[in-house]
């Protein structure tokens, strides 16, 4: 998958690395876009999902979320080329699946009002009665067990964040992340990256905007930076979060110290 963006005033054509863009080739299995805080690769990630008219976890459809009015601006000016298209798979930002996760465990507890309030208002009826008006909340139930199991409070989000991907990693489709690694562990982001792998063998692709070392590392990926004001390819030995991570591991005390006597 490869696209252009025109040239346009504002935010967030004011971003440097996406004013200066005009083609990308996405064609990787896994594509992984990196670069500090504000360097616009979420934003590019936001456009994409509104053009691939992917659907999102979590949150209001990428193509009417309020919060996306320059995403939507930036969609308009993407051309999409396509190898292969997929309607399959899904749009997520890290942030949405908190929300999506609080969501599940209200959705059931209002259906769960709802069964009692009719065996409430329903004291007096058949049996068969009251199971015909439970019906609906059962089955919503149900469906909610089904997909994220019996307590999806109980997990926790590192737990409930790869049991959503279990369910809904779809063969051949196109996933967007923006962070996954934010509600993930160290060992968990190795059995993501896991997850990842057997989809990619099962015809998947993924473009994922992270900070994570482990992810960045995921075999066979391309890596664009949007650092230093340009979206530009790079090997992962060239990432300087992985050097500052490599050189921290080794000697932590030594930064630690230097943060403590202000040097950093």
């Amino acid at each position: 998958m490869s696209y252009s963006a025109g040239v346009e005033g504002g935010f967030p054509f004011s971003v440097p690395a996406l004013s200066s863009l005009r083609e990308l080739d996405l064609d990787a299995p896994v594509s992984i876009l990196v670069g500090e805080n504000g360097t616009g690769k979420s934003t590019l990630l936001e456009a994409l999902a509104i053009t691939c008219e992917l659907p999102a976890v979590g949150s209001a459809r990428p193509a009417t979320d309020p919060t996306l009015g320059p995403q939507r601006r930036l969609a308009r000016r993407l051309q999409l080329t396509w190898r292969t298209r997929s309607h399959r798979g899904f749009f997520l930002r890290a942030e949405d699946f908190f929300g999506f996760q609080k969501g599940l465990v209200a959705q059931r507890a209002e259906h769960e009002a709802e069964i009692e309030r009719i065996d409430t208002e329903l004291a007096q009826s058949s049996e068969y009665a009251r199971r015909l008006a439970r019906g609906p909340h059962r089955a919503s139930i149900g469906e909610i067990e089904n997909r994220y199991g019996r307590d999806p409070d109980a997990r926790s989000l590192g737990e409930a964040f790869l049991h959503l991907f279990q369910q809904r990693l779809a063969p051949n489709g196109l996933f967007l992340l923006d962070e996954p690694e934010a509600a993930l562990s160290p060992q968990s982001q190795l059995g993501f990256v896991a997850m990842i792998r057997q989809a990619v063998e099962r015809g998947s692709q993924f473009v994922i905007a992270t900070h994570s070392p482990i992810l960045m590392a995921i075999p066979d990926s391309r890596i664009y930076s949007f650092d230093e004001g340009k979206v530009a390819p790079v090997t992962y030995d060239e990432l300087p979060s992985v050097t500052l991570m490599r050189d921290f591991l080794q000697a932590p005390e030594r930064y630690l110290r230097m943060i403590w006597e202000g040097e950093l």
